[in-house]
């Protein structure tokens, strides 16, 4: 079967077409970054009316470039994420559904991520470590099988991808903040400043970052004040990326050994981060999956897989579906897998 698949999550239009025996078959994305640089982050309604103008066409040339006149289902990002958004991809989704009288299936935007290694040549087997890592979300993630998960830490304030912009942003780098800052830090030393590495010392595993971008706010100003700034600049941000990947390989670490998990999949727009990748490969005993570097940002391949194998789920067209908030605690197997 093909699954045609959309995500309208935030700030990036994505459409794929995923088919059960063939595998991804054709993928679309059109990001919005250029719309929202001068804001300096994303405009929920730019975000939803550019959504609007891209969806159909993507759709159209996902379609013609698999040579599939319809789908035999419609997989879409119902939430968490901007509703307006969800809203556009929902609707379109559901109408498409009707008239192609076709099943739906909405998908958790954060599962979506979590799925899309299985994309790869060589899929994680269950059970396995879920390290989400985004703008909007640092997540570890106790994997069983598919819709069997336990959320063992998140974050308490910021979560790192935001982190990273906001520290983008002190240093005078452009949107989006992450790969810039992370460009920048190439030509830094990660040792010249003595930054925290928030929360490694504490029970659990949730994340804190909001006083590690304090931290460097501190040391921007100083380093503003002496006229040292423009020198310092690269160093501050190799620090930060190294304080900031430190922490979350120690949190992975922690968490992959009380479970006694020897694989882990590092999903989200920061798992693209080289740093996160080397490190981890060099310090983790398992073995440590990524999706491909196209696939970390918000994407539709995610979510045209996530509705390929949660096929049990699919119904019939009935309502738009826009969650801005839910937990991945929620979820649950899928139909089949529960016998049903």
């Amino acid at each position: 079967m093909n699954v045609l698949g959309i995500e309208t999550s935030c700030d990036e239009t994505g459409v794929a077409l995923y088919g059960t025996d063939r595998g991804l078959i054709a993928d679309a994305l059109h990001s919005q970054v250029d719309l929202h640089a001068m804001y300096g982050g994303v405009v929920p309604e730019i975000a939803s009316r550019d959504h609007i103008r891209c969806l159909l066409p993507l759709i159209q040339q996902v379609l013609d470039e698999a040579g599939v006149e319809r789908p035999d289902a419609v997989a879409y990002t119902a939430g968490p994420g901007l509703v307006g958004a969800l809203m556009v991809g929902s609707g379109l989704a559901n109408g498409l559904a009707l008239a192609w009288e076709c099943p739906v299936i909405p998908i958790h935007h954060m599962e979506g991520h979590l799925l899309a290694p299985m994309l790869e040549d060589e899929p994680p087997d269950y059970p396995f470590l879920a390290l989400l890592v985004s703008g909007g979300h640092s997540m570890l993630i106790s994997v069983s099988g598919l819709g069997e998960y336990e959320v063992l830490g998140t974050t308490l304030d910021d979560a790192v991808g935001e982190a990273f912009d906001k520290t983008a942003k002190l240093l005078g780098l452009g949107y989006p903040g992450g790969p810039a800052l992370a460009a920048l830090a190439e030509d830094g030393d990660d040792a010249a400043y003595a930054l925290p590495r928030p929360m490694l010392n504490r029970p659990g595993f949730d994340f804190s970052f909001s006083g590690l971008k304090t931290a460097v706010m501190l040391e921007v100003r100083k380093a503003r004040e002496d006229g040292s700034y423009e020198k310092r600049r690269a160093d501050l941000a190799a620090s930060f990326q190294r304080a900031a990947v430190d922490t979350l390989i120690g949190r992975t670490l922690q968490a992959a050994k009380k479970r006694a998990l020897d694989r882990v999949v590092i999903a989200g727009g920061v798992g693209a981060n080289k740093l996160l990748r080397q490190d981890m490969a060099a310090r983790f005993d398992g073995r440590v999956y990524y999706p491909r570097m196209a696939y970390c940002t918000d994407n539709g391949a995610m979510i045209a897989i996530a509705g390929a194998l949660r096929l049990a789920d699919a119904a019939t067209a009935t309502e738009i579906r826009a969650q801005a908030r839910w937990s991945l605690n929620q979820l649950t197997r899928p139909a089949a897998a529960d016998g049903s």
